[in-house]
């Protein structure tokens, strides 16, 4: 990876939404997550197209953390195929970006 930090954005049933983003920075797999509690989502499963109601993370963390936070958040998720997708930090506030790394104990 030639990227130092990512944004990482996963949507959960919006029951789920605060107790995984508590997971996550409990365990260092990420420094903030924001929670916007609800997103209409249409997407194709199994054939069809389905709605549904669901709560974003947007997660800041350091690329280094991402495939642990991966692993983590799809044992702990209800979903067969969550959404997981990073996105790289290309620039920033120099401060938060260290602020990242010193919340995750890098």
């Amino acid at each position: 990876m030639d990227w130092k930090y990512v944004v990482v954005l996963i949507t959960v049933p919006t029951d789920k939404g605060l107790e995984l983003a508590d997971y996550i920075v409990k365990n260092k797999l990420g420094a903030c997550v924001n929670v916007v509690p609800e997103v209409n989502s249409f997407y194709w499963w199994k054939g069809n197209i389905e709605r549904d109601k669901e709560s974003l993370l947007v997660i800041k963390t350091s690329a280094q953390k991402l495939e642990e936070l991966i692993k983590e958040v799809k044992s702990v998720h209800p979903y067969t195929v969550p959404e997981i997708i990073a996105l790289p930090i290309l620039g920033g506030n120099e401060d938060y970006l260290r602020w990242i790394d010193d919340s995750l104990g890098l």
